[in-house]
């Protein structure tokens, strides 16, 4: 990691407001991927409910839930990720 060589005491007023803004961002980026998920698990069931008889529809719809699903697990796991990274560079000392 680029930044394994500061530590917390090395930080000054601009590095731990970066560090924040950082970590908004990911939150703000987490929630962007959780309502695309959840836009196309929502579009994806109403096109199988809307048209039960269409296969075309259904799998449509089906396709749409499968991509749903994926969207928001790929959306947590990039979360997690960059979180645990940001948790190393921005640990505050224990007292």
């Amino acid at each position: 990691m680029p930044y394994s060589k500061y530590t917390f005491e090395d930080m000054i007023l601009r590095d731990h407001l970066a560090y924040e803004r950082t970590v908004l961002a990911i939150e703000r980026t987490l929630l962007a991927y959780l309502r695309t998920g959840l836009a196309l698990l929502a579009a994806g069931a109403t096109l199988i409910r809307l048209f039960p008889g269409d296969v075309y529809f259904t799998v449509l719809g089906g396709a749409m839930l499968v991509i749903g699903v994926i969207v928001n697990v790929v959306g947590l796991a990039r979360f997690v990720s960059v979180s645990g990274k940001l948790k190393k560079i921005g640990a505050k000392p224990e007292d």
